[in-house]
């Protein structure tokens, strides 16, 4: 989780609102997973791929409103 709140600022938006998040920024060469000396980088994007997809979805919720 907070790694996932660590990615707060990165989404990827377009006019149509949130696509997803920048994995970019967690796997470059001096990225979040080294920053935050991850061990286990598979389990932790699973992971953040799951509350992402919930965030979407919560986030589509909002806009359908």
């Amino acid at each position: 989780v907070m790694m996932f709140l660590r990615m707060q600022t990165q989404w990827t938006t377009t006019m149509a609102g949130y696509m997803g998040l920048r994995y970019d920024v967690l796997v470059c060469p001096g990225g979040m997973f080294d920053l935050y000396n991850v061990e286990n980088r598979r389990e932790m994007l699973e992971d953040l791929q799951i509350m992402e997809a919930t965030a979407l979805s919560e986030l589509a919720k909002d806009k359908d409103g």
